[in-house]
């Protein structure tokens, strides 16, 4: 692996931590790497409340007021495709800790802004975090679980993300209602949208610190020929043969020859591994299912469907206890039922409930104002059906995505697959998220929520003949 004998690792027999000490070691670990999911979901969630006030202080239209939630999607991708590739060039570890202050800076930018072009900037250096969180996350935690329990702590990033978007929306609602609205006055004479994006500060300061406390990932040390690191790290983290292990990671990496870009073609082919494609389908197919209109726009969705501002801020909070709540679902299930069925099971129940939601905003009447004007039955109906939508996605392709992304791809090529992959979902985000406000305009709620029963439609036989099984298998054997 390398010539520098100082880094050679020789067979021994280190003393090794109990399975119930390695796991609760494991345990805090991911969960501070998945801070940076707590992150990327509050980010991702903060938009929703502020969407109204934020068109009303820069004055701008239906494609302007697109333009600034979706502006931060196109940070998510540049940000994503990069960590990849610096990931396996300076470490998970660093390269976490810069994304936590990219975090800060643009929390703080996002809050003082005065204009709409410096709003955007700021949103997109948020991106940038973002796309890198959700590449650094499911790759680290993944690389770092021992195979038994690596589903259950690879859902972490998807809790985590939940979680976040669930403080978002809590944090925006309490705010709102003491400010009487995103656009009220609330401390100093400050905006009350302002201080919705400033409270991410809390948690990126908290991402900082944890960082600090957890290892590096030892295959990636083992990648850089830092064997005896990745040894002393394998004892804290494992209670398996040191040995076995070391040579496992060290056998799936096949050469001397360090992880690059050039890994994800087929070797003496200009042809791209079909199993990037297949992960890079997966992320494309997490999206267009609408899943982010409900968690960015959810507040003007509920306003067009008929219900006020404060009506609609306590739905967001609903909705995101119910993601919480169908999260921990997929934690529980996910290394016992296997990744594959629960994605099948989402993708059915995902289908039914949009097409459902298609029905009642298609049957619906319309008022004076041009909205809709739902019965309260109807209404009810609606809700129903938006939060089994949750739960559906909740349960299976939120968390069971992040998992396989971090899981599927070999050693050598998982942190250029994952960046791709992951640039491709946000790619995908922005694609949906900046056409729902035209689509809103043009054919309606049922007419876009037409598109995403579509998609979740074909998801089902996309599952069903691309994605392989991989619980309880080693990455190694990948």
């Amino acid at each position: 692996m390398t010539t520098d004998t100082s880094n050679e690792y020789v067979p021994q027999a280190p003393p090794s931590l109990t399975t119930s000490q390695s796991t609760w070691f494991v345990f805090f670990i991911a969960s501070v790497a998945a801070i940076g999911g707590f992150l990327f979901g509050f980010d991702s969630g903060v938009i929703n409340g502020t969407v109204s006030a934020l068109s009303q202080a820069f004055n701008a239209n239906d494609i302007s007021t697109g333009f600034n939630v979706a502006s931060v999607l196109l940070g998510c991708a540049i940000g994503a495709l990069l960590a990849g590739p610096l990931a396996d060039k300076t470490g998970r570890k660093p390269l976490m800790i810069v994304t936590a202050i990219i975090f800060a800076v643009s929390a703080w930018g996002s809050g003082v802004s005065v204009s709409a072009t410096e709003f955007i900037l700021y949103r997109l250096l948020g991106g940038l975090g973002i796309g890198a969180a959700s590449v650094l996350a499911p790759a680290y935690i993944a690389e770092i679980a021992p195979a038994a329990i690596r589903g259950r702590l690879a859902t972490l990033q998807q809790l985590a993300i939940v979680l976040g978007l669930f403080t978002a929306f809590l944090s925006n609602y309490l705010i709102a209602s003491v400010a009487g609205g995103a656009e009220g006055l609330l401390f100093l004479d400050i905006a009350a949208w302002r201080w919705m994006f400033w409270v991410e500060l809390i948690p990126a300061l908290l991402f900082v610190i944890g960082v600090i406390f957890i290892p590096e990932s030892p295959r990636y040390l083992v990648a850089q020929g830092k064997l005896k690191q990745a040894e002393a790290i394998f004892v804290k983290i494992s209670s398996e043969d040191i040995d076995q292990q070391m040579s496992a990671v060290k056998k799936s990496l096949h050469s001397e020859k360090k992880p690059s870009i050039t890994d994800l073609f087929i070797t003496g082919q200009k042809k791209i591994h079909p199993i990037i494609w297949v992960g890079v389908a997966l992320s494309v197919f997490q999206q267009f299912v609408g899943i982010n209109v409900v968690f960015y726009y959810g507040a003007e969705l509920w306003r067009a469907a008929g219900f006020d501002e404060s009506q609609s801020l306590l739905i967001n909070v609903i909705t995101g206890t119910t993601n919480i709540v169908s999260t921990f679902i997929a934690i529980a299930l996910v290394d016992k039922v296997g990744r594959k069925p629960l994605l099948i099971t989402g993708s059915i129940g995902m289908f039914i409930s949009l097409a459902a939601l298609t029905f009642i905003f298609g049957s619906a009447d319309i008022d004076q104002s041009g909205q809709l004007a739902l019965t309260d039955a109807m209404g009810t109906a609606a809700l129903v059906m938006a939060n089994l939508f949750v739960v559906f996605f909740g349960l299976s392709w939120g968390p069971i995505v992040w998992v396989l992304l971090g899981e599927m791809f070999n050693n050598r090529i998982r942190g250029v697959a994952l960046a791709v992959a992951a640039s491709a979902q946000w790619l995908a985000n922005f694609a949906i998220t900046m056409t729902f406000p035209i689509l809103l305009g043009s054919i309606g709620l049922a007419g876009a929520y037409g598109l995403y029963a579509l998609s979740a439609f074909i998801s089902i036989f996309f599952v069903v003949n691309y994605i392989k099984e991989t619980r309880g298998k080693t990455l190694e054997s990948m």
